[in-house]
């Protein structure tokens, strides 16, 4: 229990933390060729969309773009090597600035210039997005993101419009434990872009709370999503609603509206892919039945 405790404990620092949208630590060395390095995979994702060649990359479970294959790793997103990325003569560490707190004292005792950028939401995203385009020189492949983010959220905001708001309940898990998760949270702020109200309003990302004050809340909607360890998690959440008699009461597990959702689409941090999470989001809050590729539970 302890051990879960501290995990929990930590995961409400990380995520609690409101950082900078994109500011640089240190010196920014802007004489050469610029030799980044990126502690985050989904932030990859962007840097190679805005062309940008990287220094060291992070050692990852999820696909990193392909112009990235051959590029020195430099450790874990939250545990990030340091002698690899001062030995390759870093000029700019990115990295979310929900680790900002944790991060910035470890790359300012190496003297190397980081920059946090803002992954908690997508608009916090495309705001990191428009700066790092002015800051490396990428403001057309900046704007073309920017572009094509704004006509989508028209398109999709149209087709939300008039509808009736869903209350939406968002269980965060780990092997053993979970939370409850704000709008100030990714998969948060997905559901609202998506029209959802979220049942617990915080200024922290990640909530620790009871089961008898969640059942107050009374939500239309569980969806389920990982911390980390997607297939573990799912696992302890199928045996936690099986074998916990308070949530046979819930309503939303009644008329069989909880969400495992995609670990991949539905990531602590904001990504390209929302797209795909907004889609998937409108199918579970406003189609006939549950999207195709999401587990509905029985």
């Amino acid at each position: 229990m302890r051990k879960i405790f501290a995990v929990l404990l930590y995961i409400v620092l990380m995520m609690g933390f409101t950082g900078c949208t994109t500011r640089p630590s240190g010196e920014s060395a802007s004489q050469g060729q610029p030799r980044i390095v990126c502690t985050s995979a989904a932030l990859c994702e962007v840097l190679a969309q805005l062309d940008l060649d990287l220094a060291g990359v992070p050692d990852t479970s999820m696909e990193l773009p392909e112009r990235y294959r051959d590029v020195p790793r430099v450790g874990l997103p939250m545990t990030p090597d340091l002698e690899i990325i001062k030995s390759l003569k870093t000029t700019d560490v990115l990295s979310p600035n929900s680790l900002q707190y944790d991060l910035k004292p470890k790359y300012e005792s190496i003297n190397v210039p980081c920059t946090f950028v803002n992954l908690m939401s997508v608009e916090g995203m495309f705001k990191s997005i428009e700066d790092l385009g002015k800051k490396y020189q990428k403001t057309r492949e900046a704007d073309t993101l920017i572009a094509d983010y704004q006509a989508f959220m028209n398109g999709y905001n149209a087709k939300i419009e008039g509808r009736e708001s869903p209350r939406v309940l968002i269980l965060m898990g780990i092997p053993g434990a979970y939370m409850v998760a704000t709008e100030r949270s990714y998969v948060g702020n997905l559901v609202k872009l998506a029209g959802g109200s979220n049942v617990f309003e915080d200024d922290g990302a990640l909530l620790n709370i009871n089961t008898e004050v969640i059942a107050e809340t009374d939500p239309d909607i569980i969806l389920r999503a990982a911390h980390g360890l997607p297939d573990e998690v799912q696992k302890m959440f199928a045996k936690e609603f099986e074998e916990n008699d308070i949530w046979k009461h819930f309503r939303a597990v009644q008329n069989k509206r909880v969400y495992d959702l995609d670990f991949k689409t539905f990531n602590m941090s904001a990504s390209l892919g929302y797209k795909e999470g907004l889609n998937k989001l409108f199918e579970m809050f406003y189609g006939q039945g549950s999207a195709s590729d999401e587990e509905n539970t029985d």
